[in-house]
């Protein structure tokens, strides 16, 4: 299984920094995700998951880094928690980091948002 890599951009749109790696099981998101067809571009990282989960199944270190996202990528977090909280339900090993400045409220009741309605735990890591 290849290793996925998106060089993060910040043109029209914010594209986010994506660095997962199937040999460690570290996957990160990070810098800012505004995009023009979100679903698209989360659609590669859900598809690299569900084949990391279901061929390589090894643990997952799931770190969020997001300045900023929009709307349309909220769901695609939601999407993607729900996999994860999927794969820790079936016994698979996951661990889930988001890293958010301290200052940031709305931020931070995002992330309790994602964690009641997924269930998954969460480490809230400020800055």
């Amino acid at each position: 299984m290849e290793n996925l890599e998106i060089e993060g951009t910040h043109k029209n749109f914010f594209i986010p920094e994506v660095s997962f790696n199937a040999k460690t099981g570290i996957c990160e998101i990070s810098g800012e995700s505004f995009l023009e067809d979100t679903i698209d571009f989360y659609s590669i990282l859900i598809d690299w998951l569900d084949q990391y989960i279901n061929v390589v199944k090894r643990p997952i270190a799931f770190i969020i880094k997001l300045s900023y996202f929009n709307t349309s990528t909220s769901r695609s977090i939601l999407d993607i928690m729900n996999i994860l909280k999927d794969y820790e339900d079936d016994g698979g090993e996951v661990v889930v980091n988001w890293h958010f400045d301290e200052n940031d409220v709305d931020m931070e009741e995002d992330i309790d948002d994602f964690i009641i309605d997924t269930g998954i735990e969460i480490n809230k890591i400020s800055f």
